[in-house]
């Protein structure tokens, strides 16, 4: 969440509430306005040049996320939706993040297993049910991610469940800790 760090404790609601995989988190952006803009321009508008001021702002935003030895991996595409975009927003994120930190990328540790619909216009739960069993860490690379911290990157984070499919995954191939990283977080209307 924006604001500087003041001691107290920084979860959104969402996460007051239901319980995360993952260890900590931050955002860049609120996802609306021109950071909508320019996600989906990054996402959807051939625009994959975007990745890099947004990474640094990510950088920025999540610097304290970071520990030697971590191992960076983007949230993963199925095939036939990468096919289409011809590129995975969030590994491109990512590949700038670990440029610009220096920290240890796997593009391709996660594999979305399952071919889903497209979340948006589900519930909380609906996300849920849709994404279980839905990412995989690549057989190649479980070794890899064996006893270590873990920073997921995506582009948004909606309700979490993609995150959360991501870090458990990760959990089971042995992961120590998860944290995510996200460019824009949806904020729920107050």
């Amino acid at each position: 969440m924006p604001g500087a760090k003041d001691g107290y404790r920084i979860e959104c609601d969402d996460c007051l509430k239901s319980r995360r995989p993952w260890k900590d988190g931050r955002a860049a952006l609120i996802y609306q306005g021109k950071a909508r803009s320019l996600i989906l321009a990054l996402k959807h508008g051939d625009r994959p040049e975007l990745a890099r001021p947004a990474a640094h702002w990510m950088c920025q935003a999540g610097r304290e996320l970071f520990y030697g030895n971590m191992l960076l991996a983007p949230v993963p595409l199925h095939w036939t939706r990468l096919l289409k975009r011809r590129y995975n927003q969030s590994a491109l994120l990512a590949q700038q993040l670990a440029r610009e930190t220096g920290m240890d990328l796997c593009p391709d540790l996660l594999v979305r297993t399952k071919r889903t619909p497209i979340l948006d216009g589900k519930t909380a739960t609906e996300r849920v049910q849709v994404m279980s069993g839905s990412v995989s860490v690549n057989r190649r690379w479980v070794e890899r991610v064996q006893r270590r911290k873990v920073l997921l990157v995506d582009d948004v984070m909606t309700s979490g469940s993609t995150l959360s499919a991501c870090a458990n995954a990760c959990l089971s191939a042995g992961a120590n800790n998860i944290f995510v990283l996200v460019l824009a977080r949806v904020a729920k209307d107050a």
